[in-house]
């Protein structure tokens, strides 16, 4: 297998025409350039953040977000006491923390705030924020309901405030690459797309762990609710909230979404126009209320980068295996798959379509192979020019870490980033019409431009019962 190092995203080699039955190449990708500073950054020139809702998540992407050099962490928000304690313990004693995120908003000297709290809080906290004038980097999906989503593009627009969603795909040089060579034309025409996240084990079904102290006293349970339902102190909800449809989004909030903000930034596509779901809850019956299995069928529409395709989507949670999550690119002249790196796999069709006249008299076959060969005449045997690349990203290579530093690239230069409010609605919009078409068992019609369900004047509710 030949090796060869390349010293920039923009110095890929170029996908070469195989010669051979089966040629196989494997390049290395460095760290992306996009985002990088035209300009060293100066002490009293970082960009000051806080982040609202500092559970699991969000205390690792906080930690990366703290790794692009000018960014200093200054205040947490919570409504559990003990992650307060947490964070002073992690990042210092000088954090300011609260259970109030409008603490924080009303603080002059935060310039932009992660949000990281369930997903039932994510529109409001985002255009609180938006209206405070900061930024925000919003983990994904960007809204709970349907119904939410024009709201936080229109505040982004308003306001000007730089927005991104946390579906860090639409940033790796892995889909950046895969982009490209699709773009490129290296698998032909695409025709289907297969992407399937399987994450088997306790952690990765959201059995997080629940805090031994936590009571009525160190967690403001009410704030926790917040619009949803009123019910009485239940911690399994909080620590455990993507289980619940009240505060989460399920499967496909929490896994469908990254599937088509990949999707999305490889393709060029605004969304799908057809959305169809099923599956069950198979093994996880620990009182959740959302399926541990879901499968996902789309028809995405021709644009001028791309005929009609198809998409299925898998999530599975239930059998035993490990974890995996991938993506297969279909087309007429091979597959690319991305995962943990970018495979193409070229399989061009041959020149000649072949023939089947054995059953046909003598002279019929003699009269259609003297046609056949004036058509396609004989040569020498034909070269299919089967080949397999793969590329790879360096050794501890971090796609949240490239999100990040474009996100804080763009409050620098007041550009706009990729994932912003529309980007981020083209994505939740059609994972949230998953849930509805697998909870109200029916098909839904969707206007990827417009990003609502077709017919429809006022957005559905995607957390319909």
């Amino acid at each position: 297998m030949k090796n060869s190092r390349i010293t920039s995203r923009r110095s890929f080699i170029k996908l070469a025409a195989a010669s051979t039955v089966a040629a196989s190449t494997s390049h290395h990708i460095l760290a992306s350039e996009l985002g990088k500073q035209d300009r060293p950054i100066s002490a009293n020139d970082k960009i000051r953040i806080a982040t609202i809702g500092i559970g699991d998540r969000a205390s690792a992407i906080t930690q990366t977000a703290l790794r692009v050099p000018g960014v200093e962490l200054v205040a947490v928000a919570d409504v559990y006491d003990g992650r307060l304690i947490r964070a002073k313990e992690v990042w210092g004693n000088h954090l300011f923390t609260t259970r109030d995120y409008r603490e924080i908003l009303a603080k002059s000297d935060i310039d932009a705030v992660i949000i990281g709290t369930p997903d039932h809080w994510h529109a409001k906290i985002s255009t609180d924020a938006m209206n405070a004038r900061k930024d925000v980097y919003c983990e994904k999906p960007m809204v709970q309901d349907l119904s939410e989503g024009h709201a936080v593009i229109e505040v982004a627009q308003k306001t000007k405030r730089i927005f991104q969603v946390g579906s860090q795909r639409v940033s790796s040089i892995l889909y950046q690459k895969g982009k490209e060579l699709l773009a490129a034309g290296a698998i032909g025409q695409l025709n289907m797309i297969e992407a399937w996240w399987d994450r088997n084990s306790a952690i990765g079904a959201w059995q997080y762990s629940i805090p031994p102290d936590a009571s009525p006293q160190n967690i403001d349970w009410e704030r926790f609710l917040g619009h949803a339902p009123k019910r009485p102190f239940e911690p399994i909800r909080l620590f455990r909230w993507r289980n619940y449809r009240d505060y989460g989004t399920g499967v496909a909030g929490d896994l469908f979404v990254h599937l088509f903000s990949g999707m999305h930034y490889v393709t060029g596509s605004l969304g799908p126009t057809r959305v169809m779901a099923t599956g069950g809850l198979r093994y996880w019956n620990d009182g959740r209320d959302v399926p541990d299995v879901m499968l996902g069928l789309c028809d995405y529409p021709q644009t001028k980068n791309h005929p009609a395709f198809n998409l299925f989507l898998k999530i599975n949670f239930a059998d035993g295996g490990g974890e995996t999550n991938e993506f297969r690119f279909i087309g007429s002249e091979g597959v690319m798959t991305i995962g943990s790196n970018v495979t193409v796999a070229r399989k061009p069709r041959p020149k000649e379509p072949g023939y089947t006249i054995d059953t046909f008299p003598k002279a019929v076959q003699e009269q259609f192979l003297k046609e056949y060969r004036a058509k396609y005449p004989a040569g020498k045997p034909e070269l299919r020019g089967n080949s397999v690349e793969t590329y790879s990203a360096p050794s501890g290579y971090n796609d949240t870490l490239d999100h990040f530093t474009n996100f804080f690239a763009a409050m620098r230069s007041r550009q706009p980033v990729i994932e912003d409010a529309v980007f981020g609605f083209r994505a939740a919009g059609p994972a949230l019409l998953a849930n509805l078409s697998y909870f109200n068992n029916r098909i839904y019609e969707w206007d990827p431009e417009a990003i609502k369900i077709k017919g429809e004047v006022k957005p559905q509710a995607s957390g319909s019962k």
